[in-house]
C-alpha cells in the first residue's frame, strides 16, 4: 500500500497534493513538528536516513526526496498523466521547472533562510539569485497558465510548494508578483489541491496570496 508520510508544514504536501490530482488509494500518516525546535520528530527522522521529508512507503521500499518521489508515483500509478511525453510541445519547459524548482530555487531560498536563523547579513550572490529566480516565476507565469505548459503537470506539483508554504518561514510577500499571485488563485480552486491543504495542515489558510 502506498503511504504518505507527510511532516507538518514541510515539502511533503506535494506528495499529498500529487496524490489527490492522481485520485489515488493511498494511505496518509501525519506527523507534526516537535515543540522546542520545530523540527522532526524522532519517529519520522527514523523512516529514511535523511531524516527529512517527503518520505513514501509502498510495500518494502522507502522512498524519499520530492523529485524522486513525484517521478516513482507518476511512473507506478499514474497512467500517463501529470507528465507530458516527449513529442509533447511542453516537454522541455515540464522538464526545465520540474528539475529547477528543487536543484536551483529552493536551494536558493534555503540559503537565505540559513542567513536569517543565523543572523549573518545578506550574502550579495545570494540575493541576486533570489532576485532572478522570483523574476523568472512571474516572467513564465505571464507566458503559460502552468508551469509545465498548456496543463497542470508535476512541475506545477514541485514549484507551487516553494510559492506558498516554505513562505512562512521567510514572509516572502508576493505583491510585486500580480503573475504568480493569479496562477496561486487558479491553483487554490483546484478540488484536488483543497483536499491535499486539508489533509496535509488542517487549521492552516494555504498562503496564496
Amino acid at each position: 500500500m502506498l503511504t504518505v508520510h507527510h511532516l507538518g508544514v514541510s515539502q511533503s504536501e506535494r506528495i499529498v497534493w500529487l496524490c489527490e490530482e492522481l485520485e489515488l488509494d493511498y494511505a496518509f500518516k501525519r506527523y507534526d513538528r516537535r515543540a522546542d525546535n520545530r523540527l522532526a520528530p524522532d519517529a519520522y527522522k527514523a523512516l529514511h536516513p535523511m531524516g527529512i521529508a517527503p518520505v513514501i512507503t509502498d510495500g518494502d521500499l522507502v522512498l524519499g526526496e520530492s523529485g524522486a518521489i513525484c517521478d516513482y508515483i507518476t511512473g507506478r500509478y499514474g497512467k500517463g498523466r501529470l507528465v507530458p511525453g516527449a513529442d509533447d510541445a511542453d516537454f522541455a519547459d515540464h522538464l526545465f521547472w520540474f528539475h529547477w524548482s528543487n536543484g536551483t530555487f529552493m536551494t536558493t531560498l534555503m540559503m537565505q533562510l540559513v542567513q536569517t536563523f543565523a543572523g549573518t547579513p545578506d550574502i550579495p550572490f545570494v540575493a541576486d539569485r533570489a532576485e532572478r529566480g522570483w523574476a523568472m516565476v512571474e516572467k513564465r507565469l505571464g507566458e503559460a497558465p502552468f508551469f509545465g505548459g498548456r496543463n497542470l503537470t508535476t512541475a506545477d506539483i514541485m514549484m507551487v510548494y516553494c510559492l506558498t508554504t516554505s513562505r512562512a518561514f521567510r514572509g516572502t510577500k508576493l505583491d510585486a508578483f500580480p503573475n504568480t499571485v493569479a496562477y496561486l488563485k487558479r491553483i487554490g480552486e483546484r478540488p484536488a489541491y483543497q483536499r491535499a491543504m486539508a489533509k496535509a495542515e488542517p487549521g492552516m489558510a494555504p498562503l496564496l496570496t
